[in-house]
């Protein structure tokens, strides 16, 4: 059994706790929050111990008894106390971005070479039944030679409709998804969906191809100077390309879309899986009998197993330590790219 705690207590952190109520080889023990009432909703829902419910992150971090921490907290955060649990030698999942820069996420990489310590990022989508999937139709040659995807994370936050036309709504800079000095914007709390996923299917093509050159990048900015409407096109050097996209202002869905020189394959909802439903050349695959009911079940039972079988990175198709340092180097290539212009 492996005893998790959670730094940071939130809406992710609500919904990702829940997924423990059905694992076997899991278990909540700890968490830690700087707001009492998130501290006592957690003790309570979750039937915690006070003595494992902490006020300050660090005495978490420091409790002999929990095995991994789940960082939860906003990305700008996420560095620091990731360098933290690695000096406290604890094992880490950390909510994605893992970093908002490619040069911290390049030292904590060169931490792990050195200590061999568990780590992995939150991309739950990689740990459900849909991406495995995915994978076996695209190895088994259901859309012949992978040629290039569309794939996208929008949501409309900023813009609602009355009865006269688009009503804009004001940008509180107190929401970290709009405040710059909490690394907020689409590109990443969405767009490291689409840019994630992209290296996946990649790599299905050629594992060794990592290159990347992004172009036609177009990014809106917000009058709080965040990115609120971010498209690209990345150029991987198998010759796969990705045309991706992440919106705060426009309902662009969950959906992605895989050319191969045989055909099509639609995933409809790329993120949460719900419902897994994949369109293969126009037909329908809707599978409804899974073992889990919350995505992050997946996640959290695949992790602990992992860690009991003494591994310092999830089972594939989780995304890996190099995986993450390109991804967070094509955010981070992408963020700048109205810069370069």
């Amino acid at each position: 059994m492996i005893n998790w705690g959670i730094i940071g207590l939130g809406r992710i952190a609500r919904d990702f706790a829940a997924g423990f109520l059905d694992v076997k080889n899991a278990n909540l023990l700890g968490v830690a929050s700087k707001t009492p009432d998130n501290l006592k909703e957690f003790k309570e829902k979750f039937k915690l111990s006070q003595k494992y419910c902490f006020s300050n992150y660090d005495d978490l971090i420091s409790c002999e008894n929990i095995d991994i921490i789940y960082i939860a907290l906003p990305h700008n955060l996420h560095f620091e106390w990731i360098i933290k649990c690695l000096n406290n030698n604890k094992k880490i999942l950390t909510e994605k971005p893992a970093t908002s820069s490619l040069k911290d996420i390049k030292k904590i990489n060169e931490i792990l070479n050195s200590k061999k310590i568990f780590f992995t990022e939150g991309f739950m989508y990689r740990y459900h039944p849909q991406t495995s999937k995915i994978i076996s139709l695209i190895k088994n040659n259901e859309i012949g030679e992978l040629l290039s995807m569309e794939s996208y994370f929008g949501i409309n936050l900023i813009e609602k409709r009355n009865i006269f036309g688009f009503k804009k709504i004001k940008f509180n800079k107190k929401n970290r998804l709009f405040n710059k000095s909490l690394a907020g914007g689409c590109i990443l709390d969405l767009g490291c969906y689409p840019s994630s996923l992209s290296i996946l299917i990649s790599q299905l093509k050629n594992p060794d191809s990592l290159e990347i050159e992004l172009k036609n990048s177009k990014i809106e900015y917000s009058s709080s100077e965040v990115d609120i409407d971010s498209y690209t096109e990345i150029n991987f050097s198998n010759g796969f390309k990705s045309h991706i996209g992440c919106s705060f202002k426009k309902d662009l869905g969950k959906g992605t879309k895989i050319i191969g020189s045989k055909g099509t394959l639609i995933i409809h909802d790329s993120w949460f899986c719900n419902p897994m439903k994949i369109s293969l050349n126009n037909k329908d695959i809707i599978e409804n009998n899974f073992n889990f009911s919350n995505i992050y079940s997946y996640e959290i039972e695949s992790i602990s197993s992992a860690i009991l079988k003494n591994k310092n990175e999830p089972d594939y198709p989780a995304i890996s330590r190099l995986e993450t340092e390109k991804n967070i180097n094509i955010l981070e290539d992408w963020l700048q790219s109205s810069s370069k212009k």
